[in-house]
């Protein structure tokens, strides 16, 4: 079937989805009569009536409303084709990051990428929000979770895992050796579900004591309290290196407990092939790969069923 004209029906999506035709008129720069002399037009293409006019403002007949959807979402598409092509061509590649992975070793790993392309600018945006990766503000996600996001392709990185960490001076008053041992010290924030997860693959015998402790949001906070000690904290030793190795943070306890969730890349699918997007996800892979970091090999290995 030949197709309508296209400006007829940039006229019918735009005042279809606005219910009015002159705030169609101003958004497509065009005067009212022009708007509706583009709809006669499909009308009369059809042979049926689009929009059932009333009071001043317009709603879409039956008809209108069938093929209102798919005319919007063919421009919505073509929207983002052109704003694809545009962030392609662009220098600047864009991440978000979440907040605790995206502040310590990302941030701090992030200028060997810069190192082998140096053509490409870096913006790093770091939030625990899930970002609408669609609108082409960022091109590309490091999340995580259990991954399934609708309309993103995703490749694991490594599992987030967690052990106890504190003070070196809170570790030796409180005599921390063994697993049982973390049952009655202050821990921070402990409603957090992770602290359950970690004593259930303990298999020790008794409970934890109940406690309100600090609850905070994210892992720089915890460690930053761990650090000036407060209790222990679960962390993941990756984010926390300097640290270690500075002595301001000890692992007391040699117990790791690896989460269902995991670390991600994502990115829409349409953008599969981006050359700023491809190298950044192979850079990351290798880079967490490195055996110097001591990410332990069960991380990287991806959750099971």
């Amino acid at each position: 079937m030949k197709l309508p004209p296209l400006p007829a029906l940039r006229a019918f999506e735009a005042a279809g989805r606005l219910e009015h035709f002159s705030r169609a008129a101003e958004e497509l720069a065009m005067t009212q009569a022009a708007v509706s002399y583009q709809i006669r037009q499909l009308e009369d293409f059809l042979g049926e009536k689009l929009f059932e006019r009333e009071r001043g403002r317009v709603r879409l007949s039956a008809t209108g409303r069938r093929l209102h959807k798919p005319i919007s979402e063919a421009f919505d598409s073509m929207r983002a084709a052109f704003a694809d092509l545009e962030q392609e061509r662009s220098a600047i590649l864009s991440i978000s990051g979440p907040s605790s992975f995206g502040a310590t070793w990302l941030s701090g790993s992030i200028g060997r990428f810069q190192l082998l392309y140096p053509d490409l600018a870096l913006r790093l945006s770091l939030t625990n929000e899930l970002v609408d990766l669609s609108g082409g503000d960022f091109d590309l996600a490091v999340r995580l979770g259990k991954g399934g996001w609708e309309g993103l392709r995703e490749h694991f990185l490594f599992r987030l895992y967690v052990t106890p960490m504190c003070s070196p001076e809170f570790a030796e008053s409180h005599k921390l050796r063994a697993p049982e041992d973390l049952l009655d010290v202050e821990r921070i924030s402990p409603d957090d579900p992770m602290w359950g997860d970690y004593f259930a693959s303990l298999e020790i015998g008794g409970k934890p004591t109940e406690m309100r402790g600090i609850a905070l949001e994210n892992q720089s906070q915890v460690a930053s309290a761990a650090k000036s000690g407060f209790g222990v904290a679960l962390l993941t030793p990756l984010l926390w290196r300097e640290e270690i190795e500075n002595g301001s943070l000890v692992c007391p306890i040699d117990h790791i407990h690896y989460s269902d969730i995991a670390h991600f890349v994502v990115y829409p699918e349409r953008r599969v092939g981006v050359r700023k997007i491809e190298r950044f996800r192979e850079w990351i892979t290798r880079e967490l790969a490195r055996p110097e970091l001591g990410i332990p090999q069960e991380a990287l290995m991806p959750p099971g069923p």
